[in-house]
């Protein structure tokens, strides 16, 4: 990685890798067809170092774009097709029995898991022990094997894919699982105009090649030089009073208490801020405003906050809570 000592050469170096990833969306642009904002939020993600948890119906294009943006950036990755008979070392990797000049011995075969970028398909098709396998990787990015520890290679994240809960066969993911997601993306279902051009694209001879734009050094660059980016007091006290408004305890409005059994941990805050100040240096700017803080909110919010059954029963989500929570916050950081 380019080591960058001052302002001046750090503000440069950051306009070239802004340069890249507004190629890198080009040019997954010719592979998926819209789902810009989905797009837009998953390089947020990735750029802050963080996990995905991708949330649709089947066919709407989630593992493609997966494997598009891994061929866009050069990352080795893998693919994890997760099912009920999946065991943890079918991810982490297991030890095997090697034969050495006449003698045997055990040695750790990996899984993978090893891998720039992971993509963990269906992940809630898998039973919860398995789920629970990547709870170290992705949150100490190390894996353990009987007493040995291996280190992941850096930049390292899991694209996790679910179909919705409600479909058959599926296994809710733990509340520690969920939580080590910096992100939850919600895949819409294209419009008309869409998929008319996914219908043409898909079924013609063509296959667009895909050329790798960014690397992975490049990644840890984004990931390193986003940290840098200034984040007032005022804003983090913004973001502490929105978390803490989503837990339904003493002080809280009456629709939140009724409404929400859990809220979101500190780690819905580290989201909200980490992907706020790359979406900041993306647009070119030293400093977070509250608009990048509203615009990363929902995603880190959305799987972190356990709602009700009432919620369930009258129609109503994280997203339409959020205006709410927002409100208190404001109120709660000026005072």
């Amino acid at each position: 990685m380019t080591e960058i000592s001052d302002g001046s050469a750090l503000k440069a170096r950051a306009n070239q890798l802004v340069d890249r990833t507004t190629a890198l969306r080009q040019e997954i642009a010719k592979s998926i067809v819209g789902q810009e904002d989905l797009i837009e939020h998953l390089l947020l993600a990735l750029f802050a170092g963080g996990h995905v948890l991708l949330e649709g119906l089947p066919g709407l294009g989630k593992t493609r774009l997966v494997k598009s943006l891994a061929a866009c950036m050069g990352l080795e990755s893998s693919r994890i097709q997760f099912t009920p008979d999946l065991m943890p070392g079918d991810v982490t990797g297991t030890r095997v029995i090697e034969d050495h000049e006449g003698s045997r011995a055990f040695r750790f075969q990996k899984g993978p898991i090893f891998s720039n970028l992971v993509l963990a398909d269906e992940i809630n098709r898998a039973t919860p022990k398995t789920q629970s396998a990547l709870l170290e990787a992705m949150q100490e990015a190390t894996v353990t094997a009987s007493n040995s520890t291996f280190e992941l290679a850096r930049p390292f994240s899991v694209i996790a894919t679910q179909n919705p809960i409600e479909l058959e066969g599926t296994y809710p993911l733990p509340e520690a699982q969920l939580d080590r997601f910096l992100f939850k993306l919600e895949v819409p279902t294209p419009s008309e105009d869409d998929l008319v051009k996914v219908l043409g694209a898909t079924t013609d001879e063509s296959v667009p090649e895909l050329r790798e734009v960014l690397t992975g050094s490049d990644l840890i660059e984004i990931q390193d030089i986003s940290r840098q980016i200034l984040c007032g007091e005022h804003l983090l006290r913004y973001v502490a009073a929105l978390v803490l408004a989503t837990h339904p305890g003493p002080g809280a409005d009456a629709q939140t208490q009724r409404l929400v059994r859990f809220g979101a941990s500190p780690r819905a805050g580290q989201a909200i801020v980490l992907t706020a100040k790359v979406r900041a240096l993306l647009d070119g700017r030293p400093c977070v405003s509250r608009e990048d803080l509203d615009a990363t909110a929902l995603p880190s919010l959305l799987h972190r906050v356990v709602l009700s059954f009432e919620a369930d029963a009258e129609g109503l989500g994280v997203q339409e809570l959020l205006a709410g929570w927002r409100q208190q916050a404001e109120a709660a950081s000026r005072g």
